[in-house]
């Protein structure tokens, strides 16, 4: 398994040589990361719950470590990070059967081509 706690800190140690690289981007994240706390009706705490879903839907071990960190922090229980790693399977498994749906119609519409050409 991987070590998150080390991989933390390596992950935001490689995200400072970028900032010193590309200041503008990483300060372009940071004001983007930040914009949807500013009226803060979820609350932190939720938002980071939500993070580590949406991490979870991405497969981003980086959003991973760092949210689930943060969500324990503010105060996360191991039941509400389920719970969030709950509904991301879910959209997950809803997110398949929609292209599941969409490839079979992609399928029917090549076999329709198929039959006018022949």
């Amino acid at each position: 398994m991987l070590n998150w706690i080390d991989y933390r800190k390596e992950l935001f140690g490689r995200i400072g040589e970028i900032g010193k690289l590309s200041p503008d981007t990483v300060r372009a994240y940071q004001t983007m990361s930040s914009a949807g706390q500013k009226k803060d009706l979820l609350g932190a705490k939720t938002r980071e719950l939500i993070s580590v879903a949406v991490a979870v839907s991405l497969r981003c071990d980086g959003c991973i470590t760092v949210h689930t960190a943060e969500a324990l922090k503010l105060g996360a229980t191991r039941d509400e990070i389920a719970e969030a790693l709950g509904v991301a399977v879910a959209v997950n498994a809803g997110a398949a059967m929609v292209y599941s749906a969409r490839t079979m119609d992609a399928a029917a519409a090549y076999a329709a081509q198929a039959a006018d050409a022949a």
